[in-house]
C-alpha cells in the first residue's frame, strides 16, 4: 500500500484506493490457518472450510457451506427518490448473497444512532427495511442498537449481515456449464470463473442510483422522473439460474460497472471487450454525467447485476432476464477475450479505449 498518514474518503469508495486499503487489511485477517482453538466446542470434522475465502474479495464468503456477507450503510441523504437507507441496507446485503448463486435466508440489523435523531424518521427507516425484507422473503432474526452523542456519527449508520445456502437452481446452472465446457470445477458464481468467449450481460440501465441520489442531495433537477434502482435481486437470480450457463456474477455497486468488469478481468486472467452502444444508460443519466464530467460506467448501482455467461446460451439467459420487470432492459454488452488485457470498450464513433478501474466512486456516500 502506498504510504499514507490517514484514511481518506476514496479508501471506502470501491475503486483502486479501496483495493489498496483491503490489501493492507488482508495482512491481518486473511490467514487460512485460523481455526477455533481449544476454548471452542465447534465440531469441524466434516468441515468444507473456506470455499470462498476472505482474500478472494468476492461479494460474499463461503465457509462450511454457508454463504455469509456483511455491509455497513452511511448513505447521504437518508431518504431519496426510489428508496432510503433502510431499503438500501436490506437490498444491498441480499444482493451480495444472491450474486454468489445462493439463496439468502436470514439477516441481522445493527444501528448506530445519533442522539436527537427523530423517531418518525427511524420508524420510516424500519418500515422500509421490513418491506424490502418481505420482498426478498428474508427474515431479520437478530441485531443490535447503540445511541451515541451528537456529532459522533452522521445521524444513523446501519450494518446488515446475511447468510444463504446453495439451491437446486445453482446446481442445475453448473450442470449446464459442464455441458458446454466439459469438466468445470466451479461451485459458486465467483469473479475468477470467466473464460475466453463468455458473454457479458448487464441486467438493465446503469447509473440510476448514483445520479438520482446526487441530484436529490445537491438540488439539481436532471430528470424529475429519475429514481434509484434499489431492489432485492435474489428471486430474479434464481430464475435465470434455472436457464443455466452462468459462471460469474456481481452487483456493480461502488465503482460501478467499470470496477465490476475490471475485477472479473483481473481475477479471471482474461480480457473483456464491451461495446459502448450496447450498454443501457438512460439519456438523462448520460446528460447528467456529461454535465458533471463523470463516467457513467463508474457510478454505483443498487438494483443491477452484471454476469458472465457461456456464450452458447447467453441469448436464453437474456430472454429470461427480459421476462422479469427487473431485467426488462438487459443487454449483452460484450465478451471475454484471451487476446486482450483488462477491459476495452469499442466506442460509438468506432474507436477503442481502456476502461480503467476507478480510483473511487465519483459520487460518494451513496450506499
Amino acid at each position: 500500500m502506498r504510504e499514507v498518514e490517514e484514511i481518506r474518503m476514496e479508501h471506502g469508495a470501491g475503486g483502486e484506493a479501496m483495493r489498496e486499503l483491503l490489501r493492507e487489511i488482508m495482512q491481518y485477517f486473511a490467514d487460512s490457518e485460523n481455526v477455533p482453538g481449544d476454548d471452542g466446542d465447534v465440531l469441524l470434522s466434516n468441515c468444507v472450510c473456506e470455499e470462498v475465502p476472505l482474500d478472494a474479495l468476492d461479494d460474499s464468503a463461503v465457509f462450511n457451506g454457508i454463504v455469509f456477507t456483511t455491509d455497513s450503510h452511511t448513505v447521504k441523504p437518508l431518504f431519496f427518490p426510489g428508496g432510503d437507507i433502510g431499503s438500501l441496507s436490506i437490498a444491498g446485503t441480499v444482493n451480495d448473497i444472491a450474486v454468489m448463486g445462493a439463496s439468502p435466508v436470514c439477516m441481522s440489523a445493527a444501528f448506530v444512532i445519533e442522539e436527537g435523531f427523530p423517531m418518525s424518521d427511524f420508524v420510516r427507516v424500519l418500515g422500509s427495511m421490513r418491506d424490502t425484507a418481505h420482498m426478498a422473503s428474508v427474515k431479520i432474526v437478530t441485531g443490535d442498537t447503540k445511541v451515541v452523542e451528537k456529532g459522533a456519527v452522521d445521524r444513523i449508520i446501519i450494518n446488515t449481515s446475511a447468510i444463504g445456502f446453495r439451491t437446486e437452481a445453482l446446481e442445475h446452472n453448473f450442470d449446464v456449464v459442464r455441458d458446454y465446457r466439459g469438466r468445470a470445477d466451479i461451485r459458486w458464481l465467483t469473479d475468477s470463473n470467466l473464460k475466453d468467449g463468455d458473454a457479458i450481460i448487464v441486467s438493465g440501465y446503469i447509473g440510476d442510483h448514483g445520479i438520482a441520489l446526487l441530484s436529490h442531495r445537491e438540488g439539481i433537477n436532471f430528470d424529475s422522473e429519475l429514481k434509484s434502482d434499489i431492489a432485492p435481486l435474489n428471486k430474479l437470480v434464481q430464475e435465470i439460474l434455472k436457464v443455466g450457463g452462468i459462471v460469474a456474477m456481481k452487483d456493480p455497486t461502488r465503482g460501478g460497472l467499470a470496477n465490476a468488469l475490471n475485477e472479473f478481468s483481473e481475477k479471471s486472467g482474461v480480457g473483456i471487450e464491451i461495446e459502448e452502444e450496447r450498454i443501457p444508460i438512460r439519456e438523462s443519466v448520460r446528460s447528467a454525467c456529461e454535465m458533471l464530467g463523470i463516467d457513467p460506467l463508474e457510478i454505483g448501482n443498487e438494483g443491477k447485476i452484471v454476469m458472465g455467461v457461456v456464450s452458447e446460451i447467453a441469448e436464453d439467459v437474456l430472454r429470461a432476464l427480459r421476462h422479469d420487470e427487473l431485467g426488462k432492459n438487459a443487454e449483452i454488452i460484450g465478451y471475454a477475450s484471451e487476446e486482450l488485457r483488462g477491459v476495452v470498450m469499442k466506442t460509438e464513433v468506432g474507436g477503442r479505449r481502456t476502461v480503467e478501474p476507478p480510483i473511487g466512486d465519483p459520487v460518494p456516500r451513496i450506499c
